[in-house]
C-alpha cells in the first residue's frame, strides 16, 4: 500500500456531487496554456483554402476569429469552468499541403487563480469545427483530430510540456 493520499477529484464534493472548485484562497499568478489540433483534408482542399478559392470565403480568418470568440465563452460551454479575464488569445493555423492538414494552435493567457487549459482547448476545437463547416460542401471526407493540451505554465503545478 502506498503512503500517498488517494487523488481527489476537485469537481466533486464529499458526497460525490458536482461542484465548482473554490479558488478564492489561491494566489493570482500569470497563467498560460497552449493547445493544438488538426483538420485532415484532401490536398486539393488545402490548396483551395490557401489560394482563397473556397466558396464560403476566407476559411482561416473566420476559423481564427471563431477560436478567439470560443475561448472567451468557455464558461458558457463547460459547466464548471470559472469565468476568467483573458489577457491574450491567439489562434494560428498553418497548412501542411503535402500532408493534407491544417494545424491549429491556440495560446491563452491570464493573470488569475486558475488555469486556462479549457479555454485553449475550446479555441482549437471551435476553430476546427469552423474549418469543417466552411469546407464540408467541397470535402466530405475531412477529419478533425489530435486535439490536445501541449503546454501549460503558472499556478501551483508550474510548467507542463507535453510535446
Amino acid at each position: 500500500m502506498s503512503d500517498q493520499a488517494e487523488p481527489r477529484l476537485t469537481h466533486l464534493d464529499s458526497a460525490g456531487r458536482a461542484q465548482m472548485v473554490d479558488v478564492g484562497a489561491k494566489a493570482s499568478t500569470q497563467r498560460e496554456a497552449i493547445a493544438r489540433g488538426e483538420v485532415t483534408l484532401a490536398p486539393e482542399t488545402v490548396r483551395m483554402i490557401m489560394g482563397g478559392a473556397m466558396p464560403k470565403g476566407d476559411v482561416l480568418a473566420v476559423a481564427r476569429i471563431a477560436g478567439i470568440m470560443a475561448a472567451k465563452r468557455t464558461p458558457e460551454l463547460i459547466p464548471l469552468c470559472h469565468t476568467l479575464l483573458l489577457s491574450h488569445v491567439g489562434v494560428t493555423i498553418e497548412a501542411d499541403e503535402a500532408g493534407g492538414r491544417l494545424l491549429i494552435e491556440a495560446t491563452v493567457r491570464t493573470v488569475g487563480q486558475t488555469g486556462v487549459e479549457m479555454e485553449a482547448l475550446t479555441a482549437v476545437s471551435v476553430a476546427a469545427l469552423t474549418i469543417y463547416d466552411m469546407c464540408k460542401a467541397v470535402d466530405r471526407g475531412m477529419r478533425i483530430g489530435a486535439i490536445r493540451l501541449a503546454e501549460k505554465r503558472g499556478g501551483r503545478s508550474g510548467e507542463l510540456i507535453l510535446e
